[in-house]
């Protein structure tokens, strides 16, 4: 393969692995010790 290709497709395995961990530590069990301030206060 070209030079060009590989970087290219190291930069797109790159990008879809730092979205998959940032949807991860969004939407899985990180964030459910996270607490909402604005629920807190709600009336």
């Amino acid at each position: 393969m070209e030079t060009a290709t590989l970087v290219a497709i190291s930069i797109f395995v790159l990008l879809v692995s730092f979205t998959g961990y940032a949807l991860y530590t969004a939407f899985k069990l990180p964030s459910q010790q996270l607490r909402d301030p604005f629920e807190e206060h709600e009336d």
